[in-house]
């Protein structure tokens, strides 16, 4: 409920503050007093744009501000979606700055207007007769018949399956892609896998073969160099061996003398152990190696083939090649086995559509069950405003199509007079009409649902006598479980709120403002003679009004 509001330097608003309880709250005062200004200064709470030419003084902000008790609409979880701070007392402010800029605040976090307008909707329903759009829109015309269906949780149910087939069904689009591309390119893909695989290709086999390769090409120059090197060590004579050898003789002899020629025979006699084993290593490198020219275009066959691949594929390394192929692999092992995923997506949207029919055959039977008692308390209802022959034709049928909130196509005709015929409810019904078609629709949902603070702007305009006594009564009635307000300029309806502000204009320094009043006992008693009889306050109308309030 709305339980306070602020304006700065709005309109003709210099500074106002207000309080507001629950239950029924009316608010009066003479055309052109400021009644408007109020709601603009309101609907900037709700998200609507500024406009710097509503700023009263242009040099200042304008700052509308107001307080909301929210902890019975169950607001938590869309505050929390919305990165919103929650309180259960929240509070709304707007600030209009001279230089054109508008900023938006929820319990002093800054939101923007979408936020805003979204929990705006949540908070406020302001209606006028000139605000009846919602209506004839197909969204609102199901909501009213959900309510008294009571099919939310069906509902809820069916968009979670609604959400799972949609995000099939783009699955199941997105192998059909996969397979018409799949099948263009399946034998080229094909192709290009077979030319690597034929490469047996591992990730060092690149530098083996350039080294195998190296050695076979060269293996005359390879094989005299080994032959040197092998005579150098072991000819009898001037080979490094005999000489070392001799050396090692030498040294032995040393050694019993002292530590230190102790020391110099074992490295001599490690440096010939060592040129052993590098003797014996020559004549294993040089008994291995046989020219084998069939090799050596084998080898030669398999580098350029590598060097080939890399360049088509533009690589610079055999590990890249690898990866290429197992992309290539797991393509074609994809397109090859698209029809069997095919099949199972299909199959897991036939589960699901099953479980999506059966839910919307569930919605439909409750709301057809519905219908009867909306088109009744509707008519009733609307008697009782001055509609006695007013009728309405509501079907709904079972469509293909899945929508939001079911399968059906919804009809919702009117007929405002005896024997007339049935059309659209735009079409059918005058504004006045619709107000009144509002309010018992709105009355109707208040039994069912708990709807936002409403505030009904003087949508009694050309009404009076014992419509608008009943009007009057319909608002009060659902005030009793939401908050209402009621801009009017009846004082039948004026005199059913439980509180009554008036809305006027004064001078002072020959600069007009616009106030808001709560009114006592005795000032209400006038205001509502005013709005009887004028002015002039007669005898009759203070006892008229009296009447009226008792």
């Amino acid at each position: 409920m709305l339980a306070a509001l602020s304006i700065k330097n709005y309109a003709l608003i210099d500074h106002l503050h207000v309080d507001f309880n629950t239950g029924f709250t009316i608010i009066t005062g003479e055309t052109g007093a400021g009644k408007s200004i109020l709601l603009g200064g309101l609907s900037l709470i709700l998200g609507k744009r500024a406009d710097l030419s509503s700023l009263r003084d242009p040099v200042k902000k304008c700052i509308i501000e107001a307080t909301f008790n929210v902890s019975n609409y169950n607001l938590k979880p869309l505050f929390i979606e919305n990165e919103l701070d929650y309180e259960p007392q929240t509070i709304i402010r707007r600030e209009i700055l001279p230089s054109g800029k508008s900023r938006a605040f929820v319990n002093d976090s800054p939101v923007n207007l979408t936020s805003l307008q979204l929990l705006g909707t949540r908070l406020i329903d302001v209606h006028s007769q000139h605000e009846t759009l919602q209506l004839v829109d197909d969204t609102f015309q199901f909501q009213v018949i959900d309510a008294l269906a009571e099919v939310d949780n069906d509902i809820k149910a069916y968009q979670l399956k609604l959400t799972a087939y949609k995000t099939l069904q783009k699955e199941l689009q997105g192998l059909i892609n996969f397979q018409a591309e799949a099948l263009k390119e399946h034998d080229y893909n094909s192709f290009l896998l077979k030319e690597l695989e034929d490469a047996k290709l591992v990730n060092d086999n690149l530098s083996l073969l350039e080294e195998e390769y190296e050695t076979l090409n060269n293996i005359e120059e390879i094989k005299e160099k080994l032959s040197v090197s092998n005579r150098l060590l072991s000819e009898e004579q001037i080979g490094i061996l005999s000489n070392l050898t001799t050396l090692k003789n030498t040294v032995q002899k040393l050694a019993s003398f002292s530590p230190k020629y102790k020391v110099l025979f074992t490295q001599v006699n490690s440096n010939l152990i060592d040129l052993n084993d590098v003797l014996a290593s020559l004549e294993e490198l040089n008994n291995g190696l046989d020219p084998d020219p069939n090799r050596l275009e084998i080898v030669n066959g398999k580098l350029t083939a590598i060097n080939n691949l890399m360049q088509k594929h533009a690589v610079q390394s055999v590990p890249e090649l690898i990866r290429i192929r197992e992309l290539l692999s797991q393509k074609v092992i994809a397109s090859a086995s698209v029809d069997e995923d095919l099949a199972k997506k299909q199959q897991e949207i036939n589960t699901v559509v099953s479980k999506l029919d059966a839910l919307a055959k569930t919605i439909h039977r409750k709301r057809r069950e519905a219908i009867p008692k909306l088109k009744k308390q509707l008519e009733t209802i609307l008697s009782g405003l001055g509609m006695p022959n007013a009728q309405f034709e509501i079907s709904l049928e079972l469509t293909d199509n899945y929508f939001f909130n079911g399968k059906e196509a919804l009809s919702f005709l009117f007929s405002a007079n005896k024997g007339g015929q049935f059309k659209m409810l735009k079409k059918a019904a005058s504004g006045g009409e619709l107000s009144r078609i509002m309010l018992a629709i709105k009355s109707i949902l208040s039994n069912y649902i708990k709807l936002p603070t409403i505030m009904f702007d003087e949508i009694d305009t050309g009404v009076s006598g014992e419509i608008s006594n009943k009007m009057g009564e319909i608002m009060l009635q659902m005030s009793k479980t939401m908050q209402v307000f009621s801009i009017t300029h009846l004082p039948q309806i004026a005199a059913k709120g439980n509180s009554h502000f008036k809305v006027y204009k004064k001078e002072v320094n020959e600069v007009t403002t616009t106030n808001l009043l709560q009114l006592n006992e005795d000032e209400r008693i006038i205001e509502i003679a005013q709005m009887l009889g004028g002015i002039e306050v007669s005898n009759s109308a203070i006892a008229h009004a009296k009447q009226l309030l008792n």
